[in-house]
């Protein structure tokens, strides 16, 4: 039995932030619905280009494996009844949408509570469900700007940059499935459930981390370094070698010992610009400069052999394709495989999340409303006359015209 595999949640999910994070409980073992309203198409992950055709695109399936779909219109009276029943044969419900949405919708705890005490109700909103700007929508690059961050990012000369990876919503997922999962395990020893209030912009500000408490009790002023090196431990950054770009990271003084040796300086340790991490920070220029016309010399391969060796930590700068094929992503099974009826074989990054055993098959990302009749029967025990009606009642869609 998966570890999640006893927890269902009912996600009202879109684009990437909240499916990141329920993609993980999926892998996990977690029965996650996606609750995808009709009336728009479900899921705007479902047409996000280049590799999108009809209902589906790489870009939902990145996202959203492992998962079931329902087609429900949780604002017409019968899809609002199917709604409820869910909501008292599951454990969860989640969304992604704008702060102010959950109360227009009716999907907050105390919306919810008399169909089930237990339900936790957990909100992924680009600013939260309170504040000046509850109501404004929110996405990555925005709070990327909000908070700081592209202050931070790219060469000190340059225009400000947002980080490659979307790192806002992702982060900010994992802190919704961690929040979750803590919202459930409360809820199953107390007998009573709640809301989490989960923002993007939250989770943006907080990753700010160590430059923010500095800035709040010193009044330090963070600036963007060159080569993406480290405010203050030095060198930690990146190096031009004969054929490409690779990394050195000396955070302890003993790196720095044995990178001397590695790169012949060693009477750089007792040069007393670059005795400790405050003089090598204030002395950056000059010993980037040194250690520059040195690793120009050979080429990044022979440079990270030389380095390892010496136990120095160090890296490639690998583009995309290099990351996904290197021999530790293989070793590690990070990339995964499901089989889908538009595209073929889809092959992905799997989730980091290794309790246990990882699980060895994988379900592709569902179709729109593709386990509707099987949730509304299984899970609710609905008859066809039943589903016929709710049907006609436009609980799934519009009802055909006669």
């Amino acid at each position: 039995m998966k570890p999640l595999e006893d927890i269902r949640i009912l996600s009202l999910e879109q684009y990437g932030a909240g499916p990141f994070g329920s993609l993980h409980l999926a892998h996990l073992g977690a029965e996650v619905i996606k609750v995808e309203d009709p009336s728009v198409g479900g899921d705007v992950g479902r047409y996000v280009p280049p590799y999108a055709e009809g209902q589906d695109s790489l870009f939902f399936e990145s996202f959203n494996r492992d998962k079931r779909s329902i087609s429900l219109d949780v604002r017409n009276a019968a899809g609002r009844a199917v709604f409820e029943d869910l909501v008292r044969h599951s454990d969860v419900v989640y969304s992604n949408l704008r702060g102010d949405v959950p109360a227009k919708l009716g999907i907050r705890y105390d919306d919810l509570r008399h169909l089930n005490p237990r339900i936790v109700c957990c909100s992924l909103s680009g600013f939260g469900m309170t504040g000046p700007r509850a109501a404004e929508p929110g996405y990555d690059y925005v709070l990327q700007g909000y908070a700081g961050w592209m202050s931070l990012t790219g060469d000190p000369d340059g225009p400000p940059e947002k980080t490659g990876p979307s790192l806002v919503d992702y982060s900010g997922g994992f802190v919704a499935a961690l929040s979750l999962l803590a919202g459930v395990h409360a809820a199953r020893r107390d007998g009573v459930g709640m809301d989490c209030d989960i923002s993007l912009y939250d989770t943006a500000i907080s990753l700010l981390t160590y430059p923010a408490t500095w800035h709040l009790t010193d009044g330090y002023t963070p600036v963007r370094t060159r080569r993406s090196a480290h405010p203050s431990l030095v060198p930690f950054q990146a190096f031009p070698a004969k054929d490409g770009w690779l990394i050195i990271a000396c955070p302890k003084e003993k790196f720095w010992r044995r990178l001397l040796d590695v790169v012949c300086r060693p009477e750089l340790a007792t040069d007393p610009r670059f005795a400790t991490f405050p003089d090598r920070a204030a002395h950056r220029a000059e010993l980037e400069d040194i250690l520059d016309a040195v690793l120009i010399q050979r080429t990044v391969t022979e440079w990270l052999s030389l380095l390892r060796t010496a136990s120095v930590p160090c890296a490639p700068v690998n583009d995309v394709a290099h990351a996904l094929r290197e021999e530790h992503t293989l070793a590690r099974e990070l990339v995964v495989s499901t089989d889908h009826p538009r595209f073929g074989e889809v092959r992905q990054v799997s989730s980091p999340a290794r309790v246990g055993s990882p699980p060895r098959h994988h379900r592709r990302a569902p179709q729109l409303g593709e386990d509707t009749s099987d949730i509304l029967r299984a899970i609710l025990g609905y008859d066809d006359d039943t589903v016929a009606t709710l049907s006609a009642d436009g609980a799934f869609g519009t009802p055909p015209s006669d």
